[in-house]
Parts: structure tokens; C-alpha cells; sequence
């Protein structure tokens, strides 16, 4: 193998990686996934869980285009939860509890079975380049690996330092080396980079808590699953998670060792990920609560290791221990790890190009922690559109990039690129302007056209895609075209504390009342009719249902996007020279010179571009 020249080489099998590896390979690139342990493949360094708001949309985002984030969190799931189903459905977001070790186990058979994907057990130590160009990886062993492309998606590791307490050592992960040499060699090539940090809390043995003092916190009732494939199936069976509460006593004692914090005590400088503190961190912050809350997530089906997610922690292991022992339900705690804080590498994402290309050497892409993400939903998504343009560079066809209007994954790196990043970047629901289009429900009507184009979502995919697409316009259409009489209607609206109707109305427009909810027209027999003759699925039903009644949202956002759209069309010269532009602000030249955005709409959004300095810019162009 080490004679060969791989089309695209990845480095790093975390979430990132994995999704690169095999979004490389399924397009029919030669690829090699080089790894420091093989072991450990998409390993979930920190919660047992995928999805979460906005999470979950780009797991099902993922899905559609052919990636298998979604099918192998169906398929090692312990638990299912549709988040803020009381909010309307731009804001639904699925979460799955998972088994750690099934997930890990599933992902690894995946890639196993996948074509022209090679595998490789050793550190990078660097990179090959060549006239601007990357060529290949060369290994801690001194062996150099021939490739067209290369994906780094370190993680972590990239000269990680954990910390407990007063001490730290060198490391990517508990119980796994740190990567040395990249970060060094990138900065002789010219690259900027920084540090940040994240923390996770301990691990505790599960037959040691007292279950009875705390509430229960199980699954949904009926519960659905990320993948838009039949292959996977909803879970029958669930395990339940618990929450418990800290308190003014563990506050307390955790202050006691707030001296031998390294983040109080200054040893480190770097920032951590703002909407996921560690305990200290929230003591700190919110010091009016006396309280905060405790998930406490199973690892798997049949493991009793469990994680306390809210704790997270870098104080000495002795501080943790005792001030656990004191939340309700951890009396008698036993650890199997202690939490810790880890420092690692980053480098800040406005190097990169829409397609995760860095623009200081041509073929080198990075996607996950080390574009400053967190979370690895986040670092799928970068790894699934870093391996498509690779494959894609490599084969000499057009890049595959997407718009803010067309997925979360496109919100994602848009911001990354175009804004940057100062601390652990995570992605939320409010950081998309048009989040009623981009639901979790619609994102196989979104993507899965493309993905199919791409060669990764497969032909069987995309019909039944297309035939959940036309069940529910006709759906709609069926509402639109149906009228019932104030006789029908009636009873249905009372029940509902809904105004009345005096003559007959089109059932579209009583469907559209906020108040009334599919349920409510299953009452009248046409509707429950069709539903029977047509052999409407949930899917179906529910897309059809936020059709009709959130129209008026989702043509409004349509049009928004198609107006901003204009002026994505408005492409900017390469290398495009700002200091000659006068009229604009000193700041915007610098800024847009850095940057150096591809489209009018992409310089619009940039830190510190103001309207008149577009103005300026789309005047010198002739607009």
C-alpha cells in the first residue's frame, strides 16, 4: 500500500474522519484513513448522544446526502427524544441517547464494508507539499504516504494537554497520546493558529447511585429515528435517562478547590466552548443560582458506566469526588474516570474556502475541532463536505458547496469561513436566518436531489424521497380543494374553543388555525378516508400538516432567500485587490483582503463591513 498513490488521504477517524473516509470512498475515490488507533474509530469522546437543537438537523442533513451519521445513530440508540415539540416545527430537533461501544462498533463495520477505502494504524507527523500543492503524509515511522488530497481532522489532539487539577500531561484524549509535528510544520507554511479548549465530566459507576431520588427521564412514546432509510427501524425498547440538581453545599466544596483550578489559576489562557461551561465555570458565571441541573445518561444497553452530563470538570479529582458525593442520588458514588480539560490546536477557519480547501495550499482541506467547532454533529457535517470536494477535486469536477438557505451544514461553514471563530463554535436553530425551511423533517426533499447527483444517496433513496414529496403536495392539495359545511365543521371547532363558521369554507383554511392540529381534522371522514385509501405514512402526514399550516412562513422565507440569493450570484474577481477602493472604511478593506469572500453576499456578511462599504464595492462593479 505504501507504493500507491491515494486520491484522498484522511486523517483523523473521529467524526469528522469518518464521514470524509467514506463520503471519499463512496464517490469512487482510492482513499486511506490513517488513524493513531484503530480502536477507536468515531469514538464519542465526551456525551453518549447524537443530535440535540439544531444538532439534530444536521444529522438528518448528513443522512440525506448519503452520509451515515444518521443510519448508525439508529442503529445503536438506547433512547429517542423529539426536542421542543411544544414550539412550532423549525425548532423540532431529534436527539438519540446512544451505546457508546455499538456506535463506535457500528461505524467501524460500515466503513469496513465500504469500496476503495484502505486503512492505516500510525500518527501523521506531517504533511507533503510540493509546489503549493499537498502530496501525500508522512508518518512517526518516517514512512511517506504518496496522495492528491488530504483531509486533516485531528480533533483534539493536535499537541493536546489534559488537565486535572494542578496536573497535566500530554495527551488527545484520556488514555491516548497527543499528534505532534502538524500544528508546526502548517505555521512554517504560513498558517495562523490558536488554542482552545473543552472539558468533559467523570464517568461513575451506575450501580452505585440511588436511582429513587431522582426524576426519571425517559424516551418518547412513540418514537421516531434519524435515518430517512427503511433499513433502519424505531426503537421498541428504551432506556431511561435521570436528572438530579447540584446544590449550594457542592457549590461549596467545589469552591474549596477553585485555587487548584487551572482555568481560576491561569494555567489556562485558552477559550472554552461558551454554551457547554464546565461546573466551576457555571458557579462562576451564574453565582445567583443555587442550583443547576444533572443529566445523568447511560452509556449503552448493557454497560453500568454512565455519564453526568453538566459536570464537567478540570478540578483535582479528589474536589470532584467529594462534591459529587454530595448531589442527591450520588451518596455513595463510585468514579470510573475522573473529568478533565484538554488544550489543543485550532486553526481559525477563515484560512479555508467554501469547500474546507485551505487557501494557502491547494488540495488540503481541514474539517471538525480543528476548524474550532465542537460537537460532533458539527464535525460530521464539515467531514462529509471536505471528503465530496476532495473526491471531487481530485476527479477535476466542480465543487459542492451549499448555501445558508439550503442546509445548517451550509449556515456552518458560511459562518466559520466568513466570520471566524474565537471559541468553540456550536450550532444553534438561532444562528440560521432561515431555519422554517431548514427543518429536520424536509432535509431529504432538500438534499437528497444533490446527494444523489454526488453518487452518495442512492437511487432507492431518491424515489422514496420523491414519493414522500408527491403523497404530501397532493396531501396539501387535497385540503385545498375540499370544502366542509358549518354542519361538519362545527362540533370540531367548539371542541377546540375556535370561532364558529356560518357557511362552507375550504378545509385548507381551518387546518391553517393555530389551534387546530392534525388530530382534529382526522375527525372528519374524508380526511380519515383519503388517509386510509392512499396509505399516508407519519412522515407523509406531518410534512403535508406544516405545509398547510405554516404556508405563509415558509413563502415568506422563500422569498427573503431568493432575494439574497441575487446577490450570492454577484461573484467577486479572485484576489480581488480592496486597498485600491478608497470610499470604503479602512477596516472593511482589511477585513475583506483577509477574507477575501467569493460573492457579494458573502462580503455583506463579515465583521465589521458595513452597507455603504457594499455599496462602495457593487458601484466599482458596474452594479
Amino acid at each position: 500500500m505504501f507504493n500507491e498513490v491515494y486520491d484522498v488521504i484522511v486523517v483523523g477517524a473521529g467524526h469528522a474522519g469518518s464521514e470524509a473516509a467514506a463520503a471519499a470512498a463512496n464517490m469512487g475515490s482510492k482513499t486511506l484513513l490513517v488513524t493513531m488507533n484503530l480502536q477507536n474509530i468515531a469514538q464519542m469522546s465526551c456525551n453518549p448522544a447524537m443530535g440535540g437543537i439544531a444538532k439534530g438537523q444536521i444529522v438528518r442533513e448528513i443522512d440525506a446526502l448519503g452520509g451515515y451519521s444518521g443510519i448508525v445513530s439508529d442503529t445503536s440508540a438506547i433512547q429517542f427524544k423529539m426536542l421542543n415539540k411544544s414550539k412550532g416545527p423549525a425548532m423540532w430537533s431529534p436527539r438519540v441517547q446512544s451505546d457508546r461501544m455499538r456506535f463506535a462498533e457500528d461505524w467501524r463495520l460500515l466503513l469496513e464494508k465500504t469500496k476503495n477505502l484502505d486503512f492505516y494504524q500510525e500518527m501523521v507527523s506531517g504533511l507533503v507539499v510540493e509546489n503549493g500543492k499537498v502530496a501525500g503524509v508522512r508518518t512517526s515511522l518516517g514512512l511517506k504516504i504518496s496522495g492528491k488530497s488530504v483531509v486533516l481532522t485531528n480533533g483534539t489532539f493536535l499537541n493536546g494537554l489534559i488537565h486535572i487539577g494542578d496536573k497535566n500531561f500530554g495527551g488527545g484524549r484520556a488514555g491516548e497520546k497527543a499528534a505532534t509535528g502538524i500544528t508546526e510544520q502548517l505555521v512554517k507554511l504560513g498558517f495562523e493558529s490558536g488554542r482552545m479548549k473543552t472539558g468533559t465530566p467523570p464517568r461513575v459507576d451506575g450501580r452505585s447511585l440511588d436511582y429513587s431520588k431522582m426524576t426519571e427521564q425517559p424516551g418518547d412514546d412513540n418514537p421516531e429515528k434519524f435515518s430517512y432509510l427503511d433499513i433502519t427501524k424505531p426503537l421498541s425498547n428504551q432506556r431511561s435517562c435521570y436528572m438530579t440538581y447540584t446544590s449550594e453545599l457542592v457549590h461549596d466544596l467545589l469552591r474549596e478547590g477553585f485555587d487548584r483550578s487551572p482555568m481560576f489559576n491561569g494555567r489556562i489562557k485558552s477559550l472554552g466552548p461558551r454554551y457547554c461551561p464546565s461546573i466551576e465555570d457555571k458557579i462562576n458565571r451564574f453565582a445567583d443560582k443555587d442550583r443547576h441541573q444533572l443529566f445523568i445518561e447511560p452509556e449503552g444497553w448493557n454497560t453500568c458506566e454512565v455519564y453526568v452530563n453538566g459536570f464537567s470538570t478540570s478540578l483535582p479529582e479528589d474536589v470532584q469526588f467529594k462534591a459529587l458525593r454530595s448531589v442527591v442520588g450520588f451518596e455513595n458514588v463510585k468514579f470510573f474516570r475522573p473529568g478533565y480539560a484538554i488544550e489543543y490546536d485550532y486553526f481559525p477557519p477563515t484560512q479555508l474556502q467554501h469547500t474546507l480547501e485551505t487557501k494557502l495550499v491547494s488540495g488540503l482541506y481541514f474539517a471538525g475541532q480543528i476548524n474550532g467547532t465542537t460537537g460532533y454533529e458539527e464535525a460530521a457535517s464539515q467531514g462529509l463536505m471536505a471528503g465530496i470536494n476532495a473526491s471531487l477535486k481530485v476527479s477535476e469536477k466542480d465543487a459542492f458547496t451549499l448555501k445558508r438557505d439550503e442546509a445548517y451544514i451550509g449556515v456552518l461553514i458560511d459562518d466559520l469561513i466568513t466570520k471566524g471563530t474565537e471559541e468553540p463554535y456550536r450550532m444553534f436553530t438561532s444562528r440560521a436566518e432561515y431555519r422554517t425551511l431548514l427543518r429536520q423533517d424536509n432535509a431529504d426533499l432538500r438534499l437528497t436531489p444533490k446527494g444523489y447527483e454526488l453518487g452518495l444517496a442512492s437511487e432507492k433513496r431518491l424515489k422514496r424521497m420523491e414519493k414522500k414529496h408527491s403523497e404530501a403536495e397532493k396531501f396539501v392539495q387535497f385540503f385545498r380543494s375540499t370544502s366542509v359545511t358549518p354542519a361538519e365543521a362545527n362540533p370540531v371547532l367548539e371542541s377546540k374553543n375556535s370561532a364558529l363558521v356560518k357557511q362552507q369554507d375550504k378545509m385548507f383554511k381551518l387546518f391553517s388555525r393555530p389551534n387546530i392540529d392534525i388530530n382534529d381534522v382526522k375527525k372528519f371522514k374524508l380526511v380519515r378516508d383519503y388517509i386510509l385509501e392512499n396509505k399516508l405514512d407519519r412522515e407523509v402526514i406531518e410534512q403535508a400538516e406544516i405545509q398547510v399550516k405554516y404556508s405563509g412562513y415558509i413563502a415568506k422565507e422563500k422569498n427573503n432567500a431568493d432575494k439574497l440569493n441575487r446577490l450570492e450570484n454577484i461573484k467577486i474577481p479572485l484576489n480581488f485587490d480592496y486597498s485600491k477602493l478608497k470610499s470604503m472604511s479602512l477596516e472593511a478593506r482589511e477585513k475583506l483582503n483577509k477574507i477575501q469572500p467569493v460573492t457579494i453576499s458573502q462580503a455583506s456578511r463579515i465583521s465589521g463591513v458595513s452597507p455603504s462599504d457594499i455599496s462602495v464595492l457593487l458601484v466599482y462593479m458596474g452594479r
